[in-house]
């Protein structure tokens, strides 16, 4: 049987993604976190991905971020092979191309120095010239030039946030991923903290991924994907309006039932995998629930039909 040879993504595609895979290994136990998953993302482009926990979408991102390789499949963004890249590419990838945004401020943020000099830190290190020009640009565009001199903890969860997205764009990467970027923030800052996204989106043209479990910022989202079980399993809504002062009444039935479908999305049975060893591997937002970290004992016990975890 021939060889299927893939091509380079045409010109107007900044991220492709085929028959993806990703298997962590650890002694004698294999997780495949994702098991083949398709996924093209045009230039330009603001759209969100769904799933539960552990469907592969962090995963995902750390693929597209270049902190992790692919074990398998064919990745390409910006017409650039990424299991072709060496080390050496993967620092320039990240220096020139991508921009990342946490969940987690400290990740991003520096506390002991200004936003200005938050945001020319990532600057400094790529010799990038005019550095507080650009910063204060960019805090600009983010809504916070009256705050570039303020300490981040004079600042709000929402600021830092902001700040944080300033960072990521400070070497004009041509990708913005942000992994839970409102997860941390109440429901008006998060709707702030999208609404910087899409003005960033309209007015530079960067294309950027959203990682995400709120359904209403999916819902405020022109395209959202769902992943379970480390595949797409299904495209949500694709270039439908933004919904900003809409009810939901007001769509048709087609996009209201899409938005069901991300809602859908995030309540389906969550499932985890039992090795032949008869080990779990346990979702960290169930162990972070129970105050349990790596290494803690608990007490297992049999209950009717169903096993039980408990805190020592």
């Amino acid at each position: 049987m021939p060889k299927t040879i893939l091509l380079a993504p045409p010109e107007n595609v900044m991220v492709r993604c085929d028959n993806l895979v990703k298997i962590y290994k650890s002694r004698d136990i294999e997780v495949m976190a994702l098991q083949g998953l398709d996924l093209t993302v045009e230039r330009g482009e603001l759209m969100g991905i769904v799933g539960a926990s552990g469907s592969g979408k962090s995963t995902l991102l750390n693929m597209l971020g270049g902190l992790d390789k692919p074990s398998a499949g064919s990745l390409y963004i910006d017409g650039k092979d990424l299991l072709k890249f060496t080390e050496k590419d993967f620092v320039e990838y990240k220096r020139r191309t991508v921009g990342f945004v946490w969940q987690n401020n400290a990740r991003n943020l520096i506390p002991y120095l200004t936003a200005a000099e938050n945001v020319e830190m990532p600057m400094l290190l790529s010799g990038y010239e005019n550095r507080r020009k650009r910063a204060e640009y960019l805090l600009d565009m983010v809504g916070l030039s009256e705050r570039k001199n303020s300490l981040l903890g004079q600042m709000s969860g929402g600021e830092q946030q902001r700040v944080a997205i300033a960072i990521a764009l400070a070497n004009n990467p041509k990708l913005l991923l942000a992994d839970e970027p409102t997860g941390a923030v109440d429901t008006k800052t998060a709707g702030n903290v999208l609404e910087v996204f899409r003005r960033l989106n309209k007015e530079t043209g960067v294309t950027i991924i959203i990682v995400t479990h709120d359904v209403d910022l999916a819902k405020s989202i022109d395209r959202v994907v769902a992943i379970r079980d480390g595949k797409t399993s299904s495209e949500l809504i694709r270039r439908k309006p933004v919904l900003t002062g809409i009810s939901f009444e007001e769509l048709s039935e087609q996009q209201q039932a899409e938005i069901r479908a991300v809602e859908e999305s995030e309540a389906h049975e969550e499932l985890v995998l039992l090795d032949k060893a008869g080990r779990l591997q346990i979702p960290k937002e169930y162990l972070s629930a129970l105050g349990i970290t790596g290494g803690d004992k608990v007490r297992v016990e049999l209950e009717d039909d169903k096993i039980s975890i408990y805190k020592q």
